[in-house]
């Protein structure tokens, strides 16, 4: 197919407005991490904050069809969104579904303590404490226990660590 343009200004405007879009859509992609963001703490609220220093969170991991999902214990959460926890607060990592082993690593700098790679399932809750303020990218993986090669499903998410109160 063919586009015309009947004019010079008009091909030129129509030009500049393409890419004005392509340049938007970059950048929007450039910030896809609220970890990228200058201050990522500021993206914390009583909406997307899970626990206290004096009251738990609960974190559960599923598999599902596609990928899996980590959802905190906050009113209307969706899988696997951008949340905040606390530092001194206990979090508890879990599975609801039947026959689900999970793991969960931060890499080298975790913001829990222990600091080790969270390993457990349907099972076998594991608790950790929240000790290191900061922005978190982590990796996570569910699998039925019950299935064959193939049914582990990763993900990837944030949480942000914010200082005590």
């Amino acid at each position: 197919m063919k586009i015309q343009c009947c004019c010079l200004p008009c091909c030129v405007f129509v030009f500049l407005g393409l890419l004005s879009v392509s340049a938007a859509a970059q950048g929007k992609k450039a910030n896809k991490y609220a970890c990228s963001e200058p201050n990522p703490a500021s993206q914390c609220n009583a909406g997307n904050t899970c626990g206290s220093a004096s009251t738990p969170c609960a974190i559960d991991v599923k598999r599902t069809a596609y990928s899996a999902t980590a959802t905190p214990s906050i009113a209307n959460a969706k899988g696997s969104p951008l949340f905040c926890i606390q530092a001194g607060t206990a979090v508890t990592w879990q599975s609801s579904s039947k026959n689900t082993g999970f793991l969960v690593d931060f890499g080298p700098n975790s913001p829990f303590d222990p600091p080790d790679p969270i390993m457990g399932g349907s099972k076998k809750s594991v608790q950790v404490k929240a000790a290191n303020p900061g922005c978190y990218l982590y990796a996570f993986q569910a699998t039925d226990s019950t299935g064959i090669y193939g049914m582990s499903k990763a993900s990837q998410a944030e949480l942000i660590v914010v200082a005590g109160k």
